[in-house]
């Protein structure tokens, strides 16, 4: 069943005029006579129809892990992954077993499939261990898409060899190390015809969804400030970044003997378990025992190196390893991009997103940002920011900047992702001249309609929020008062992903289409550079045009040869 238009609206009106537990309740009455889950119901896409989609998923790691766990079956059938780490292909068939918290999200495959052991789910799924076996292997193993949950340096270039492989490609955020291999990115998917979506899942979480409505109807009134934050509470020795090496590959590391003290208590729970509480150690051990077996892959052979941080003096202060680099990836700008990319990127979307809102759904890039990066926290052993603030300009209707008078129709949107204090979390506040919105944590929204908002302490545990104008103080409309969390919007990214293949139509194609996430990746790449160098930067049409070969790596000075040169016959992207 396809949802018309018209059908469409009206899903959307109901979720808006409804709680969120109203919402479910009529997205679970459609699934029972449509078919249609909560997503395919509210975002106006079809059911699946018994032809599941043929997929690859490369890198199993975190990130990938997610991505599994959000797999519907009826639209994806996993034929195959690969991953140069065994722990990491564990985890892709028995999920996380980290703890129970975090095994409800990365399930693993067999959870997803409900197969009953791993040699049954190896009958379904292929085992690579570098991509390029996978992507070898593709057309003999059925594969028509690949997920790509790889380290951010190696996007661009699966990409595009999957995509002139013939497959479609479903790549996590960010798009690319640089915004040259976005536009490799970009332009290929123009060329082979094959889709080229980023997993920024806000465009597929119901929330974002209805904030765009709410702003579009007015009920904020009109808009002068965005305020997003991300701040995490780690520290030295207790970083999430900064995953536990393996004994013999750094003996030296103060969590690799923690790896060995938690291998050493989880056998000894083991030996003293009974009846179900074996079945559930088991798989923690041999996930333990997988993690430090890590030292054993040589990382070199894979294209991981070796990283020297110098004093001013050019002495070196610090020096990592290949296979640091790889475990680390997110610690050291050849591999990652830092906090703006991993963190403020998602961030930077939703404050694009609500401000498309002004402008009847188009994407605005911003006139200009000012960031200041800071190193105060963690030692020399990485080579990224432990702080990131920065404050933009994005147009409101009506800006132009040739008129002197331009600065009334901006929008200023303000945005912090620190570590070493978590307080306040994560979430986004949108300030209007009738109200004020607020989103937490991608799962609670929050409606204050008065003009003056202010956060003040509380009779209970905690700070509350009330409301100050010429009348009585109002508590916040809270639209998570009651009812189920909604889906972050994985699961629906992947479905509708899916549905789009199997659908072909010029108008059914992913949200995050290249030009959006190449708008997203821009800014995250851009306010790096403004922490940098320490000067505000102004953005340039021509950077977020796919057919220019403008980029800020080049107009900086941050241009390389293997990198950021808009050239589609690199070797690198070779078939």
């Amino acid at each position: 069943m396809n949802l018309t238009p018209q059908q469409q609206a009206a899903a959307r009106e109901e979720f808006l005029r409804c709680s969120r537990r109203q919402f479910m309740v009529a997205s679970t009455a459609a699934v029972a006579t449509t078919g249609l889950t909560a997503g395919a119901y509210y975002f106006g896409y079809g059911k699946a129809h018994g032809d599941p989609l043929r997929v690859a998923v490369l890198g199993t790691g975190d990130e990938g892990n997610i991505l599994i766990g959000a797999i519907n079956p009826e639209y994806v059938q996993v034929k195959a992954i690969a991953d140069i780490r065994p722990y990491n292909v564990f985890r892709a068939f028995y999920g996380d077993n980290s703890n129970d918290n975090i095994i409800k999200m990365r399930k693993g495959l067999m959870s997803v499939y409900g197969w009953k052991t791993e040699d049954e789910a190896r009958k379904h799924v292929k085992v690579y261990g570098h991509y390029e076996e996978c992507l070898a292997n593709a057309k003999a193993d059925g594969i028509e898409a690949v997920i790509i949950a790889l380290p951010l340096h190696l996007h661009a270039i699966v990409a595009i060899k999957a995509m002139r492989m013939g497959l479609h490609v479903l790549t996590e955020k960010l798009m690319a190390r640089t915004v040259g291999q976005c536009k490799d990115m970009a332009r290929t998917s123009r060329e082979t015809g094959k889709f080229c979506a980023t997993g920024h899942q806000r465009h597929y979480n119901m929330l974002y969804e209805e904030a765009m409505e709410t702003i579009k109807r007015g009920k904020l009134g009109d808009l002068h400030h965005i305020a997003a934050q991300w701040h995490r509470s780690n520290l030295p020795g207790a970083d999430s970044w900064q995953m536990p090496m393996p004994f013999q590959a750094k003996p030296e590391d103060p969590q690799a003997m923690k790896l060995l003290n938690d291998l050493k208590s989880l056998r000894v729970a083991l030996s003293r378990a009974r009846g179900a509480e074996i079945e559930k150690l088991l798989p923690r051990v041999r996930q333990k025992e997988l993690q430090i077996d890590d030292y054993m892959i040589d990382a070199s052979k894979f294209g991981y190196q070796t990283n020297e941080l110098k004093d001013a003096a050019g002495n070196t202060v610090y020096t990592c390893s290949p296979i640091e680099e790889l475990i680390r990836w997110r610690l050291w700008g050849r591999t990652g991009g830092g906090l703006m990319v991993e963190l403020g990127s998602h961030q930077l979307d939703a404050a694009s997103i609500f401000i498309s809102a002004l402008h009847g759904g188009e994407h605005k890039h911003p006139i200009s940002v000012f960031a200041s990066g800071e190193r105060n926290l963690f030692p020399y052993d990485r080579d990224t920011n432990d702080h990131v603030i920065a404050a933009f300009d994005f147009p409101l209707p009506g800006y132009d900047e040739k008129d002197p008078l331009c600065n009334k129709n901006k929008i200023a949107v303000q945005y912090s992702t620190i570590n070493g204090n978590g307080f306040g979390g994560y979430g986004e506040i949108v300030y209007g001249t009738k109200g004020t919105m607020i989103i937490l944590k991608e799962e609670e929204t929050q409606l204050l309609l008065k003009e003056e908002t202010k956060a003040s302490a509380g009779a209970g545990s905690g700070p509350s929020l009330d409301t100050q104008s010429s009348g009585a103080s109002q508590k916040a409309v809270s639209a998570a008062a009651a009812g189920p969390k909604v889906s972050r919007g994985y699961t629906e990214e992947i479905e509708h992903f899916a549905w789009c293949i199997r659908n072909p139509d010029p108008e059914n194609h992913p949200r995050c289409t290249p030009e959006v996430a190449m708008g997203d990746a821009i800014i995250a790449h851009v306010t790096n550079i403004s922490a940098e160098k320490g000067q505000r930067v102004f953005f340039k049409d021509d950077w977020f045009k796919v057919d220019s070969d403008a980029t800020p790596e080049v107009d900086f000075g941050l241009k390389t040869k293997e990198e950021g040169d808009p050239n589609l016959n690199k070797p690198e992207y070779a078939v």
